[in-house]
């Protein structure tokens, strides 16, 4: 069997490149996917009039390529939003939820810090960067003082489930590093780009972005960007055993049969991606470190309350048993019946992987002994589901900006390969759809993708 395009992954990546490239008259394609089902890491669990999720909670509205992949699939009439102005957030600080303000005038005044901690971050203007690639926790402490480790450390919980003192700020975020590099310093490094920001947008005031998900949870996404696909076009419980280069284009070989392809996406985690590429290349690291998380969905009824807002993390310093907790039946409708509240607790990471070992009933007992020392929960819970991972969380570490500088040299020598997915330039759904546009746009014009040209500086929300 030959096509135009041949896509390996059903996750995100996969899915959005596949509908990008059905809109192009005439170009065939085909969706690989290892597994029973597509989407990825994205799955919803309903039961009991619950809904929790397994993976991804939500994405920010602050992305246009997402907002336009809602446009397209109508369902921008479906999304349910949180905005982040409305909902608060938390980090568990010496025992205690504190709350934390989004806005850099908010966070100066509040007593988060002491105000010799605050100074010190103004050291910023007169540190020279790192040079080789620092973790995060020395480069935060290099330009910004040891007061900021425990925020910090619970940004990387959220977002990685990681360890600043193993992820590289080169990795994580490379954008800010190169701030840091043209302008010696990140703050006026930062002050530069919004003013130029402001000038751009002619005073334009833009608020706080809002999470986004659906009435069904975010399995929803996925499932939509399926329905697109006709049977001839995706095939599931299909693994991939080899690939290598045919006649000008490419070869895919499966337990069951072959196939050929003018253009190959590997829409998957760096992993994955990694085993099929040393086929035919020898990439500069063999794999890179995944840190995996348990969710553990509580309900309760009666005297249980939760405090407004979306959640909170815990730096690893508190010693809980507990990541953090998403507080998911404030966040959105539909996550709890009537009368109860709906809480999904955080557990593993990059730190503790030996608690994903620990059988259902210990993991519950646990969290629910952590999550009453900080909250107002009855005992026991009304509901108690585990939900455990099916995939890791690629971690950004030493090596990781090499590897990603091979993978774009690569794909840029290697005429119709595409390498893109979990983990390569981002590990969230913004970064993903973001991408997977930039591929499908390279495919549509016959030119070879060489990644992100200039990274983009996010922004930090707790």
């Amino acid at each position: 069997m030959t096509k135009d395009t041949l896509i390996i992954g059903a996750g995100l990546s996969g899915l959005t490149i596949a509908w990008k490239l059905k809109q192009i008259p005439d170009h065939s394609i085909l969706l690989l996917e290892q597994s029973e089902r597509a989407g990825g890491a994205i799955w919803s669990h309903a039961e009991d009039g619950y809904r929790a999720e397994g993976g991804p909670h939500g994405f920010l509205d602050n992305c246009v390529e997402s907002q336009a992949l809602l446009a397209e699939t109508g369902l921008d009439n479906e999304c349910l939003k949180a905005s982040l102005a409305k909902f608060v957030r938390y980090v568990c600080m010496d025992g205690t939820l504190r709350l934390i303000p989004q806005s850099p005038p908010k966070i100066l005044a509040a007593p988060l810090i002491s105000p010799l901690a605050k100074l010190r971050v103004a050291g910023d203007f007169f540190k020279k960067p790192l040079e080789g690639e620092p973790t995060v926790s020395e480069w935060v402490q290099h330009r910004f003082g040891k007061a900021l480790l425990p925020y910090v450390d619970a940004v990387f919980t959220g977002t990685y489930a990681g360890d600043l003192e193993r992820l590289v700020i080169d990795g994580v975020m490379p954008g800010v590093r190169k701030i840091e590099k043209e302008n010696g310093s990140i703050i006026y490094g930062l002050l530069k780009k919004m003013k130029a920001a402001k000038k751009t947008n002619k005073g334009e005031k833009k608020g706080l972005p809002a999470m986004t998900s659906f009435p069904t949870g975010m399995s929803r996404l996925p499932e939509r960007l399926r329905e697109n696909l006709t049977q001839d076009e995706i095939k599931t419980n299909c693994q991939v055993l080899a690939i290598s280069r045919q006649n000008g284009g490419w070869e895919v070989k499966t337990e069951a049969e072959s196939f050929s392809c003018r253009n190959l996406v590997l829409a998957l985690p760096v992993n994955k991606s990694l085993s099929l590429l040393s086929d035919f290349t020898t990439p500069p690291l063999t794999e890179i470190p995944e840190a995996r998380i348990i969710t553990i969905a509580l309900g309760f009824g009666g005297n249980a309350s939760l405090p407004p807002g979306f959640g909170y993390l815990t730096p690893e310093r508190e010693k809980r048993f507990c990541l953090g907790a998403l507080f998911s039946s404030n966040m959105f409708q539909g996550r709890a019946p009537k009368d109860h509240i709906l809480l999904e607790a955080l557990v593993g990471g990059r730190r503790h992987p030996e608690r994903l070992k620990l059988d259902d009933d210990t993991l519950i007992k646990e969290a629910v002994q952590d999550l009453q020392q900080l909250l107002t929960l009855p005992d026991p819970p009304s509901y108690a589901r585990v939900l455990r991972p099916q995939g890791g969380i690629p971690q950004l570490e030493k090596g990781y900006p090499g590897l990603l500088k091979w993978r774009n040299s690569m794909m840029k020598e290697e005429k119709g390969l595409y390498v893109t997915g979990f983990g390569w330039e981002g590990i969230g759904l913004n970064d993903m759809i973001k991408t997977a546009y930039r591929v499908s746009e390279a495919i549509k014009e016959g030119e070879q993708d060489g990644g992100e040209e200039d990274a983009e500086v996010k922004k930090v929300y707790f």
